[in-house]
Order: C-alpha cells, then sequence, then structure tokens
C-alpha cells in the first residue's frame, strides 16, 4: 500500500504552507500530494485558498518524484475543455505525474458567493457525465472530434500539442455513491477514490465496482483503488480531536477514520489493503503540523514495503 497527503485547500492554504507541505511529501518519502479544489469553507471565517491549478503548476515543475492532482476539481466551475488543456499541459510539464480528479461540485456556499451554477443534482450529474465524455475524448483522440450535449458541444475540436502519456493524465472519480459515482467510475476511471470508509464497507463497494466494471467490459485490474480520510496520530492529537468534535477515538475509527499510536494505524492500514486498497490519502488538517508528517514518515512509511 502507498500513503499520500491530501489537503483541504480551503482551509487557509497559502504560498508559505503550500511550499512548506510540498518539500515535506517529496522529502518525507510520500507517494503523493492532492488538494481538495474549493473556492472558501462551508462556513465562515473565510481562508486563504490557493487557486488549484497555479497550485498544481507549482508541483509540475517544484518536486521531482510524487504524484499529485485534485480531489477532485468540479466541471461546476471549469469548462471541460478548459479542463483537458490545463490537466494535459500540467501532466507533461511534471513528466507524467498529474492524476485527475473529476467530480460534480457540490458545495452550495462557494456557487452563491462566487456566482457558478450548482444545479440540482439530477442536472449536476448529467453535466457531469458530459464533462467527463469532453474530457476524456479530448486527451484520447489524435484527431478532431464532435460530441453534441445539453450542456457542452464540441465541432471538430482537438488538442494541441497532443499529451505525451497516451490518452493523458490518468483519470480519478472520487465518492462513496453506489447509484451514480460507482457507475461513472466504472464507465471512465482509472482509479476510484473512495472517502472515509471501514474496510468491511470499502471492501463492499470494490466488489460492487467489480460487478460494474464487468458490465463496462473492463477487468477488476483497470481501476486502481483508494480511499481518502483522515488521520490522527498519537495520544495528544487524538485528545484533542476529541475534545474538537466530541468522539471519542474509537467512534473516530467507527467513522473510517485512521486513529492510534503508529502501530495501531498500521494495523487499521493493514486492513485496508486486505480490503483491496492500493493507496490512501491521508486527510492531514492541521498544515502547519510538519512534526506530525515526519512521525508517520518514520514510523508508519517504511511497514508500507
Amino acid at each position: 500500500m502507498e500513503l499520500a497527503i491530501m489537503l483541504e485547500g480551503q482551509d487557509g492554504l497559502n504560498w508559505e504552507r503550500w511550499k512548506r507541505l510540498a518539500a515535506a511529501a517529496e522529502d518525507l518519502g510520500f507517494a503523493g500530494l492532492y488538494r481538495s479544489d474549493h473556492f472558501t469553507n462551508m462556513r465562515p471565517p473565510e481562508k486563504d485558498s490557493l487557486e488549484l491549478w497555479v497550485s498544481l503548476t507549482y508541483l509540475a515543475t517544484h518536486t521531482q518524484r510524487i504524484q499529485f492532482g485534485p480531489l477532485v476539481t468540479p466541471f461546476s466551475f471549469r469548462h471541460p475543455v478548459l479542463t483537458a488543456r490545463m490537466a494535459a499541459a500540467v501532466d507533461d510539464l511534471s513528466s507524467g505525474r498529474l492524476q485527475l480528479g473529476l467530480g460534480a461540485g457540490w458545495q452550495e456556499r462557494e456557487h452563491e458567493m462566487f456566482g457558478f451554477d450548482l444545479m440540482e443534482l439530477p442536472e449536476r450529474m448529467r453535466r457531469f457525465q458530459e464533462g467527463m465524455d469532453v474530457v476524456t475524448l479530448l486527451l484520447a483522440s489524435a484527431e478532431p472530434i464532435s460530441y453534441s450535449g445539453k450542456h457542452y458541444q464540441l465541432k471538430d475540436a482537438i488538442l494541441l500539442p497532443r499529451p505525451q502519456r497516451l490518452a493523458g493524465p490518468s483519470i480519478l472519480v472520487g465518492g462513496n455513491g453506489k447509484k451514480r459515482t460507482l457507475q461513472l467510475a466504472a464507465k471512465y476511471a482509472d482509479e476510484w477514490n473512495a472517502i472515509s470508509l471501514t474496510p468491511l464497507v470499502f471492501h463492499e463497494h470494490c466488489e460492487y465496482l467489480n460487478e460494474l466494471l464487468a458490465l463496462e467490459g473492463r477487468n477488476p485490474e483497470a481501476v486502481q483503488r483508494s480511499l481518502m480520510t483522515g488521520v490522527i496520530i498519537g495520544r495528544t492529537r487524538i485528545q484533542k480531536a476529541s475534545k474538537a468534535n466530541g468522539r471519542s477515538a474509537d467512534e473516530m475509527r467507527q467513522a473510517g477514520r485512521l486513529v492510534g499510536e503508529a502501530g495501531e494505524i498500521i494495523e487499521q492500514l493493514g486492513a485496508l489493503a486486505e480490503a483491496g486498497c492500493q493507496r490512501v490519502m491521508l486527510q492531514w488538517l492541521d498544515q502547519d503540523d510538519i512534526e506530525g508528517l515526519e512521525e508517520i514518515a518514520k514510523q508508519v512509511l517504511p511497514q508500507m514495503d
């Protein structure tokens, strides 16, 4: 299993923190660095939030090893043509290290604040599927393509220069929903990313995804399985988190979080690996706690080989 870091980009992320965290991910041996794509938080106060694609371009040119990408970038913010063009360019700039996480959008407050149309859920998901069509067609086709949808249209469109990777960066679809998300992952994704599932539920979702992949004529191995979840390591951090959210360590574990001393975290990761998880993105909420990342790198990462 691989371990990566995931940051909430709307929760105070600025250049000073981003540069420091990028260096930590690269130097400490984590597999990747991922971040959310939000303009602001669900509720006040407002905090710093670096623009997604500018920050990912920095990673492309200031790191050498780690994979990176959005978890996830919604089509409600950017036209899929623009997303495809930027993703192909950033992936090429990084020598093929971008993972393109795509989503439909969900946070009402930021859409209202900045004038983006979130849409009601059925229409939002229709737009998402059309966006997936547009992105995958543009990245995969070396010939001009046309597309006629309700939300997006292409007429003899081609993406140039062509991506250095065949079909461009790998596509990630994130979410736990069986009705829509897993079906879209089975059709489009190179990776499915779940959110805070226990090993048992994660395994059940993987089995269902395998069924959907078979219906699409794809092998189970075609889609990598990963999980994004919070991690709280060490007694002091556990006590602080329990006081903040009113949950015991056991209750947080039952909600799918990784909680405990290093040995306990390793056991929980092992259970996820047995359930089929190949990579865990550790949601790191304290962006100034580099010491905690160093602790994970020293005590947990060596056991992941």
